[in-house]
Order: structure tokens, then C-alpha cells, then sequence
């Protein structure tokens, strides 16, 4: 009788549980204990001639194509961009001895080179070279030239730092637009991370606008990091993040970590904020930054939104504006939202403080804020910081 022919009682499964048992049993004893039969309920698709292995070979091969032609791609992209990274060692100029050591391992760093009127410049981070002078910092080149900087200038707001190079065999940097990066973009991270030159890391644009970081490098106000997860370590800051077309779109810069090491969280300065600031150092030796003229709330939130007849708390909400300001001039008031800054939406008051910061000096923009209700268009030119300060 079959286990389905079975009548339906409690004793009936035992019963064809057990014959099932006894019939596997048989069957192992039939051929062996050593038999590949238990093997075949997992191993059926191995190969088990050489032909067998030589087609699935070649079937790998097959499949594999796409994936490989990906891989050139960042191959092509590491060829391309190393020419232009560097190994920065610097030492602070008030030791003595002059004599360099990795005290907190980032004294070596990394920076990448740039064009700029028809001169060469290294790009790095300020918190590299800030207790150094050009006499005691040597940049090394790919090709393991090793040059001295003819001049440095810094800004610690920004943490960005650039040295002008009496050389002209280099080659420069093609410079990307960050503002085109999108979250899941695949980057490049070069530089030295504990002092390995020209090493390459790979991953994805994590996140962008990351802002209110604490951050080991002191006086950072002004932050609009790119978040990747290529891998980024002590000795990778002031390298260059890449995209896939070759381009910098960033200046590495910091790690999110208890250890100090790699976690899959690392941060980079946006390629546009660095020009800006760049630009303003070669050309004046310092940074002139934007003022606006108003307070923001940072308790702005839910329930404040709500009263004045917005959905979430977007924006930056105004609560005083300075005397004489480009605020007051253009007619700011407060309560006032401000929802976009020269065509671009505010996201907080972090956000617009560095929009208004890295915006050049005097020039004329438009600014949309929420008032009574109604979204109104402002016109505003922004003036020197330096103007207003007490």
C-alpha cells in the first residue's frame, strides 16, 4: 500500500515516515557509505570531466565581459589621474631638528595639482601644511620628483589649502562639477593613506550636503562634504575624490571613525567650494566672504513651520536682520523664510550660510522668500563680511 493509498489514521504517517527511512537506508547500504549519492543532492551541476571544466570556463569567460569592461573603465581612470596626484610631507617649521615624523599620521598627506592662469598649484587640506613653511614641506611627484612649494596660502574656514609650483613639467587636473554628483555615483579616492603613495580606493557617493560635522581639524565652519565609502584613511586627505570621466570632484578630507582608521564613512570637500576658495588665495591671498545680514533660527522646526503655513520645516526662517545690511537694503523681514538663494532651494541655516559664503562678493542675486503665506522674490547684493564685523 502507498503512503497515499494509506487510510487516514494516526498510525499511517508513522508508518510511511518510517518505510521512507528504511528505503534510504537500503539504498546507502546498496552503495557504500562512501557513495557520492549525499554529494549529488548538492553537487549535481560541478563539473566532473575536464571537457565539463574547460565549458564552464569558457561560459565564465562569457559572463563575465560586462563586468570586465566596467573594470577597464576604472583602470583607464586610475592611469589618467595619477599623473596628477602627490605625496605631501610636511614638518612643522618651529622643530628644530628638522627632521620629519608621523606623529598623528597626518603630517603626510596627499594633494592633487591644478591650472590656473597658466600656472601650476598643488591642492591639499590647510590642516597638513598649517605648522609648516614652503621650506619644510616637499611635494612628491608621480614620477618620484620631489619639488619645494614657492608659496602657500590657507583658509581655515574651509580647511583648503593651496602652494603655487615653480615647475611647469606637470600635469595638471581636469576639474569636474560636484554639483552634478548624485548619491550612488561611483568615485575614485587617490593619495597616501600611512604614507602607501598613489594608493586607489573605490566606491559610491554615499550622500551630499553633509554639514555640522565634528570634525578633528579645528575652525571648519563652513561644510558641504560629499559622503563616500571609498575607503579614505590617515595620509588620503587633501587627495583627490574622482568620478568615472576622470574628473576631481572632491578634496578628501576627514573620516567618520572611533578608531582613526576606515570605516566606510569619509568625507570630501565639493571641487567647486575648493576652486572658489583657491581662486580667492592665488589671486589675494585670503578669502572674502559674502555677508547677508540676517539671524536664523536653529530651533526652527515642525510646529514653526506650521504656524506660518508650511508643510515641513524647509528653509531658513529669519529672526533679526543687521542695520544697514544687504538684508535690509533688499527688504528682508522677520519671520521670513527664505526658501532659495540664488536659484538654489535652502535646505537649512547651515546651508545658506555657506551659500551666501562662498557667493563672490557684491554680486546680485535673487532670493525667494515665504512671507504671510506667499512665496516673494527679492532682489539682494551681498557685501563684505569683513564690513560688518564689530
Amino acid at each position: 500500500m502507498s503512503c497515499r493509498e494509506a487510510p487516514r489514521t494516526t498510525a499511517s504517517p508513522v508508518r510511511c515516515h518510517f518505510g521512507i527511512v528504511v528505503a534510504l537506508i537500503v539504498l546507502i547500504a546498496a552503495q557504500g557509505l562512501a557513495s557520492p549519492v549525499w554529494a549529488q543532492l548538492y553537487d549535481d551541476d560541478l563539473p566532473r570531466t575536464q571537457e565539463e571544466l574547460d565549458r564552464y570556463y569558457a561560459d565564465l569567460a562569457d559572463d563575465v565581459g560586462e563586468l570586465q569592461r566596467h573594470s577597464n573603465i576604472i583602470k583607464r581612470v586610475a592611469k589618467i589621474a595619477k599623473p596628477s596626484v602627490v605625496h605631501i610631507d610636511a614638518q612643522h617649521s618651529s622643530d628644530p631638528r628638522r627632521n620629519f615624523t608621523r606623529r598623528s599620521g597626518e603630517e603626510a598627506g596627499s594633494g592633487v595639482i591644478i591650472a590656473y592662469k597658466g600656472k601650476h598649484y598643488v591642492l591639499t587640506n590647510r590642516h597638513l601644511i598649517k605648522h609648516a613653511d614652503e621650506s619644510t614641506i616637499t611635494i612628491k611627484l608621480a614620477d618620484n620628483r620631489e619639488i619645494k612649494p614657492t608659496k602657500l596660502w590657507t583658509d581655515a574656514g574651509t580647511d583648503v589649502a593651496v602652494m603655487e609650483l615653480g615647475e611647469d613639467k606637470v600635469l595638471p587636473a581636469r576639474i569636474g562639477d560636484a554639483g552634478q554628483l548624485e548619491v550612488g555615483d561611483f568615485v575614485l579616492a587617490i593619495g597616501s593613506p600611512f604614507g602607501l603613495r598613489h594608493s586607489v580606493s573605490y566606491g559610491i557617493v554615499s550622500a551630499m550636503g553633509r554639514r555640522d560635522l565634528e570634525l578633528a581639524t579645528d575652525g571648519v565652519n563652513f561644510q558641504n562634504f560629499i559622503q563616500t565609502d571609498a575607503a579614505i584613511n590617515p595620509g588620503n586627505s587633501g587627495g583627490p575624490l574622482i568620478n568615472l570621466k576622470g574628473e576631481v570632484v572632491g578634496i578628501n578630507t576627514a573620516i567618520a571613525s572611533s578608531s582613526g582608521r576606515n570605516e566606510g564613512i569619509g568625507f570630501s570637500i565639493p571641487i567647486n567650494m575648493a576652486m572658489v576658495v583657491a581662486r580667492q588665495l592665488i589671486e589675494r591671498g585670503e578669502v572674502s566672504r559674502a555677508f547677508l545680514g540676517v539671524n536664523l533660527d536653529s530651533k526652527y522646526n515642525q510646529a514653526v513651520a506650521t504656524r506660518l503655513g508650511l508643510d515641513r520645516p524647509r528653509g531658513a526662517k529669519v529672526t533679526a536682520i543687521t542695520t544697514g545690511a544687504p538684508a535690509e537694503t533688499a527688504g528682508l523681514e522677520i519671520d521670513d523664510v527664505i526658501l532659495r538663494f540664488n536659484g538654489v532651494w535652502v535646505e537649512s541655516d547651515s546651508h545658506l550660510v555657506n551659500l551666501v559664503s562662498l557667493t563672490e562678493v557684491g554680486k546680485e542675486v535673487d532670493i525667494v522668500v515665504f512671507r504671510d503665506k506667499k512665496m516673494v522674490t527679492l532682489r539682494v547684493a551681498v557685501a563684505n563680511r569683513e564690513a560688518f564685523k564689530p
